[in-house]
């Protein structure tokens, strides 16, 4: 028997809002990436996100691993935007009765 040698398609997708998204999901490259970083092994981020395939796991960090320098500023500027967005949310003037409100209603 022959083995064939061909490149698995990598299973990242971009979404309407840009967010890159694993496989066929919603799971985030961003999650991924943390988990592993954070030591979880493929098996076990697949059990937190089971719509994940295994094989898709493995090959995201494969990715991730090959271009690290890449990713990591990907995952920065989706920090820098999130920063942003909580900013811009935290300095309008009803944020602060909002959130007390919904804080006094949570200790009810």
């Amino acid at each position: 028997m022959m083995l064939v040698f061909e490149a698995p398609v990598i299973p990242l997708h971009t979404d309407q809002d840009g967010v890159i998204r694993v496989g066929k999901t919603r799971v985030r490259l961003d999650t991924v990436v943390y988990a592993f970083n954070q030591g979880y092994t493929a098996e076990d981020i697949v059990s937190q996100y089971p719509s994940l395939q295994l094989a898709d796991v493995y090959a995201v960090i494969t990715y991730y691993l090959n271009n690290r320098p890449e990713v990591d500023a990907y995952i920065r500027q989706r920090e820098a935007n999130a920063a942003n967005i909580r900013h811009e949310i935290e300095s309008r003037p009803d944020y602060r009765e909002f959130r007390e409100r919904l804080l006094a209603r949570s200790q009810q």
